[in-house]
């Protein structure tokens, strides 16, 4: 039987941004450059809000000083869900972009407004992996992005004194793992999955909140008490199947860049090992690059600002990082490249 949302809802869906009095509960948090304000008529909404969003640095960008307006709507469902939701559909058209899971879950987004209706029901609060991520995040990550001019990458960033590097490759490469032992190295974590670029003087932004590990990288870290934070962490499931254990970043472990990074260069992580640990880093050839960067990043190389990107990218350098006998050694080339 198919599930419904409660009939007392249904004028949302005629006019989701008409003028109403404010929602009972509010939070406003300092993201990707951006001022967010989140209200709503659920307090465990806006607690998903703290979770994903809270203790982290506020990162305010050069000639940033946008605003944007979430409104996060909790409804009531007529029967319980048990099954994984479904995944979010896109649709687009007269200036609104929406990402509809169910009736009962949606995205609504009006980004030249730098508005968003978010729409949950209760039963998603037992999901917060989906909700923040497939719902919550798409409207963050759409209006920051287009709101303040940012390129979105799929992508890690690590730093060090200002300056980062971009972490590129395919899932499964091991940017997640080079990320995590650049962290346990002492360098600044900026983001694991999801990286945003101001084109024109090349400083990322991210939400260094959570990294997402696989149970077989723990075998490289030595540390017991930063095995342990892992290990003890709670357990998502991605869409793929892939099981990864949710680690909180800002529970002391690690060092969150507190403002924005330079950007360097970038290092394409391959899977392939090294034959000489010496010999990790290699520039990639200048005609290549920008094939690769397409291939990496379809949906950004369609988005404004890419070609100012690719270029200034191009110039600091992009590079094939190889593996070797353990990621120290990967962490030690990223090093060179920032100038340590």
């Amino acid at each position: 039987m198919a599930l419904t949302c409660s009939p007392r809802i249904s004028e949302t869906h005629v006019d989701p941004f008409r003028e109403r009095s404010r929602q009972p509960f509010s939070t406003r948090k300092q993201i990707l450059g951006g001022s967010f304000l989140f209200e709503s008529n659920s307090v465990a909404l806006l607690h998903v809000v703290d979770q994903a969003y809270g203790g982290l640095p506020s990162h305010h960008l050069p000639t940033s000083a946008t605003s944007f307006r979430i409104e996060l709507r909790l409804l009531p469902r007529n029967a319980p869900s048990t099954a994984e939701p479904p995944p979010v559909q896109m649709q687009s058209g007269a200036g609104i972009l929406c990402g509809i899971m169910d009736a009962c879950n949606y995205v609504v987004l009006m980004p030249e407004q730098h508005k968003a209706l978010v729409v949950a029901s209760e039963d998603m609060l037992q999901r917060p992996y989906h909700l923040r991520y497939e719902l919550i995040e798409f409207a963050v990550f759409t209006l920051a992005s287009r709101g303040v001019g940012l390129v979105p990458l799929h992508a890690a960033c690590v730093g060090l004194d200002g300056r980062g590097v971009l972490l590129l490759g395919a899932s499964g490469s091991g940017k997640s793992t080079l990320a995590l032992h650049s962290l346990l190295r002492g360098l600044d974590f900026l983001a694991e999955d999801a990286v945003f670029v101001q084109p024109e003087n090349m400083l990322a932004t991210g939400v260094a909140n959570y990294l997402h590990m696989q149970a077989d990288a723990l075998r490289f870290v030595e540390d017991e008490s930063a095995r342990r934070w892992i290990s003890e962490s709670p357990v998502i499931r991605r869409r793929s199947g892939a099981a990864k254990f949710e680690a909180d970043l800002r529970l002391g472990y690690g060092r969150p860049a507190t403002a924005p990074l330079k950007l360097v260069g970038a290092v394409f992580v391959s899977s392939q090992a090294a034959d000489d640990a010496s010999e990790l880093l290699h520039p990639l050839p200048e005609h290549d690059i920008a094939g690769r960067l397409v291939a990496d990043q379809p949906y950004a190389a369609g988005q404004p600002g890419w070609s100012r990107f690719e270029e200034q990218l191009r110039h600091a350098g992009v590079y094939r990082l190889r593996r070797g006998s353990h990621p120290r050694a990967s962490v030690d080339a990223l090093l060179q490249l920032l100038g340590k």
